[in-house]
Order: C-alpha cells, then sequence, then structure tokens
C-alpha cells in the first residue's frame, strides 16, 4: 500500500531527481537550476524522526518568505518514493481564503496509471479542507494531453480564461522594479 508524507531534509536529493525527470519530460531540461542545498534552504520539511498516525501529516518546519514550500513524498509498498506533491499557499481574495498552489506533480514513468497521481491530489484536497482553505489550483502545459485528461476525470476545471502572466530573472525583476 501507497502511503503520503511530507518530505524531510533527506529526501532532497529523491525531490531533484523528480524535478529533472519532469523537466525532462516537459522538454526542458536544462532549465533546472535547483540543487540539493537550494531545496534544502527553501522547502519546510518535516522533523526525520516523527511517524504519523494514518491520515494525518505531521507539522513541518515554518513556512517563511524564504522558504514558501512544502513538499509531499507518495512512497510505495517496497519504501520507495515514486511521486511528489510540491506546493505552497495562495489567497483568494474573492473567498477571502488560503488555498494551495500545486507547483509541481509528479509521478516517476515506470509509476504511472497505478492511481498515484489521485493519491497525491487527494492528500493535497485534505490539508486544504483541514485549513479551511478555499480551493487547490495548478498549471498544465497546453501540450500535455494525458495529464489535461487525467485532471478532468477528477473533476478539475480548465480556467480557459485566464492567461499566465511571468516575470522570470533579475534582469526582468530589476527592470520592473525601477520602473517607479
Amino acid at each position: 500500500m501507497a502511503t503520503v508524507r511530507h518530505a524531510r531534509r533527506g529526501d532532497a536529493k529523491t525531490i531533484l531527481d523528480f524535478i529533472q525527470e519532469l523537466a525532462d519530460y516537459e522538454k526542458e531540461s536544462d532549465s533546472v537550476l535547483a540543487t540539493v542545498e537550494t531545496l534544502q534552504n527553501t522547502i519546510a520539511f518535516a522533523p526525520a524522526d516523527v511517524v504519523s498516525p494514518q491520515n494525518h501529516l505531521p507539522v513541518t518546519e515554518p513556512i517563511t518568505a524564504t522558504r514558501p514550500a512544502r513538499c509531499l513524498l507518495l512512497i510505495d509498498a517496497q519504501g520507495k518514493a515514486v511521486g511528489m506533491a510540491l506546493y505552497f499557499y495562495n489567497y483568494s481574495t474573492w473567498r477571502s481564503k488560503a488555498g494551495i498552489y500545486l507547483e509541481d506533480l509528479y509521478v516517476s514513468q515506470s509509476e504511472r496509471n497505478k492511481g498515484y497521481g489521485k493519491i497525491l491530489l487527494s492528500a493535497l484536497a485534505k490539508e486544504v479542507l483541514a485549513m479551511g482553505g478555499g480551493r487547490l489550483d495548478w498549471s498544465v502545459l497546453k501540450w500535455n494531453e494525458p495529464s489535461i485528461k487525467f485532471y478532468e476525470i477528477i473533476g478539475a476545471t480548465a480556467m480557459n480564461d485566464w492567461v499566465g502572466m511571468r516575470m522570470d530573472g533579475p534582469d526582468a525583476l530589476g527592470k520592473l522594479a525601477k520602473l517607479a
């Protein structure tokens, strides 16, 4: 039986491997700048020695401006990490509630079609409900039809009226910062 737990500091290499595998899948292999050290410095990890009761995730390190993310790992029956959900908290002004933004959902290619993605998304939905949150948000590449179909099957709604916008890197952000 697979279990879900918050990542621990010692899991940073596994998380980095999943991030690289996801980047490879999305044809962005050279875009990954993350390292084990940067992940250890920016993710709020669970304590290594805490064993949580069934269906309850332990408290992690506090979220801060420099450590804004959390990561769930899916562990298979043999004790191997086979997937992850890396996320952070967001806020809906219209609902006046916090929520979760799923930055990356990844299940190893050899482990797909076993319900693992559904297990990870279910764990995130439980977290949103437990915190009295309003919604779970994420993005998916338009060409990623298998994922889009999967998300629609589990009840997700495509946000076709919204366009994602981004300012990326110190040059673009620095230029914007100097505008006013």
